[in-house]
């Protein structure tokens, strides 16, 4: 009787990867009724035992059969839907929003770099950029990460956005207290080499409030770009075209409002309370292993967790780097600090856009290592295309870069032009000087969406999951590119013409 009832179940069984077989197969014949049949499906089918104690046969029950099916189809159906209007209309508006609040942000930075606390303990100015990035490379890190998860479905049940979401925000408060840590300690190295000096007061200080101001910024902005994607899966949104720029419209300025905020509360204490930033310190690290517990038990981080650090700290040296440059190019050029977050900004939220939208195409295409191509090309050819085609190309992903640096030229004209008009006439702005910038800024995009499209490829090839490594090299390279090439454009404007007429403030 038992023999009789497991024929009759694995008849069952096979019927039903017989009929799964038949309809990958059918979706090879080309349709006109469906655009996404026209092109080969995959699927891959894993028969999974279910575990059970005691005898698997006991009480004459069979064990259980699960069925897992993976579909990977071509490039060009990830994204079949999404037509040049569609891409720019979600993007555009999140990347305004975005780019006003680096405009306050750099507002904010241009005032604040005039308080005391700022001119006494110049290493803030050398944080500023490392801080920033770090916000960045973590947010839009976990927007990447999350967009992916919610395309393939991962995010749909409230018992699934609760674990990814909880897993996600302790890991990351796990990851902004570590290398918020870290990247105080560089700035204040960097401060010293500068000024062969440094003050305890001082390290204590810039350490306390890199963490206060990571970890609060990371954890409000980590709720709103986890809000978001929800919200963009419900309104049948792309998440990975909003989510990112939403990530980072509200963090610079906050992150810049909480450590000038932070700094200064601090700053006072000196002479009164000195025991409060060594306090701040001990209690962040003393946090640091219950954040590192959960997200250890948590499935979904448990991988980041382990090798998720290595492309945050190397960001943030590269940030760093561009801090120096920033707090060398201040000295001498005073009006050039409204502008360093709005180009640094603009790159990375296109950037970010850009490496989020590939991650998720690579991940729906094919299993971590895999890479296909419709012209059956060697993997080479694949990754290491020409400017020509990743700018020119037919393929989804030039169509997405031509979308994004059309964006490049209208967003900072109405970027700069709202810093003019928000300074009330403290700064001037000749057509030389927004012809130089907008030839620095397209550069700068450029060069980062370019870069994206190796990188992403070169990560995926050898198993390293772009959505964990691939945004945080990206934005960092982005901000050291964008401050360059402000501090050259900068220069440039001060050799060739009247600085004083060029930049107002000079």
């Amino acid at each position: 009787m038992t023999s009789m009832r497991k024929k009759s179940y694995g008849l069952r069984v096979m019927d039903s990867l017989n009929y799964i077989q038949q309809c990958a197969k059918s979706s090879e014949t080309p349709s006109p009724s469906s655009a996404l049949d026209a092109s080969p499906i995959d699927v891959e089918l894993t028969l999974i035992n279910s575990t059970s104690t005691g005898n698997d046969n006991e009480g004459g029950r069979l064990p259980d059969i699960i069925v897992e099916t993976k579909i990977y189809g071509n490039e060009s159906d990830v994204q079949i839907q999404e037509t040049y209007f569609s891409i720019a209309i979600q993007v555009f508006i999140p990347f305004l929003i975005a780019g006003f609040g680096m405009v306050f942000a750099g507002l904010v930075l241009d005032r604040i770099q005039h308080w005391p606390v700022f001119e006494e303990i110049t290493e803030l100015v050398i944080l500023i950029p490392a801080l920033l990035g770090l916000k960045g490379n973590l947010e839009m890190t976990l927007a990447s990460r999350l967009s992916t998860q919610a395309n393939l479905g991962h995010m749909d049940t409230p018992k699934q956005q609760w674990s990814m979401i909880v897993g996600n925000l302790t890991l990351i408060q796990c990851q902004a207290i570590v290398v918020g840590f870290l990247g105080s300690l560089v700035a204040v190295v960097m401060g010293g080499i500068k000024s062969n000096d440094v003050e305890l007061d001082h390290a204590y200080l810039l350490c306390a409030s890199s963490l206060v101001t990571v970890s609060l910024a990371s954890f409000v902005l980590g709720l709103i770009t986890a809000g978001a994607i929800i919200l963009s899966r419900f309104c049948h949104i792309n998440p990975d075209n909003v989510a990112t720029p939403i990530a980072a419209s509200l963090g610079d300025i906050t992150s810049l409002a909480l450590l000038s905020w932070v700094s200064t509360a601090l700053y006072e204490s000196i002479g009164t309370q000195d025991w409060l930033a060594p306090f701040i310190i001990a209690g962040y690290t003393l946090a640091i292993p219950m954040w590192v517990w959960i997200a250890k038990h948590n499935v979904n981080t448990r991988e980041v967790l382990y090798h998720g650090w290595t492309p945050v700290m190397g960001a943030m040296l590269i940030s760093s780097m561009g801090g120096l440059i920033l707090d060398f190019m201040v000295s001498r050029f005073e009006g050039i600090a409204v502008f360093q977050p709005v180009i640094n900004g603009v790159g990375g939220n296109l950037v970010a856009v850009q490496a989020s939208r590939i991650s998720t195409a690579l991940h729906k295409q094919a299993q971590l290592g895999i890479l296909t191509s419709d012209t059956k090309a060697d993997e080479d050819t694949v990754i290491f295309i020409s400017p020509v085609t990743g700018f020119c190309g037919k393929g989804t992903h030039a169509r997405t870069t031509r979308v994004l640096m059309a964006m490049v030229l209208p967003g900072h004209i109405i970027f700069i032009y709202t810093i003019v008009y928000m300074k009330g006439g403290d700064t001037t702005l000749s057509t030389l000087f927004v012809l130089v910038y907008l030839c620095a800024a397209v550069m700068q995009v450029a060069t980062l969406l370019y870069v994206a499209y190796i990188m992403i490829h070169w990560m995926w090839k050898r198993k390293i999951d772009p959505d964990n490594s691939a945004i945080p090299y990206l934005t960092s390279m982005g901000d050291l590119l964008g401050i360059s090439l402000l501090a050259i454009a900068f220069q440039f404007l001060y050799l060739v013409a009247d600085h004083e007429s060029q930049l107002g403030d000079q």
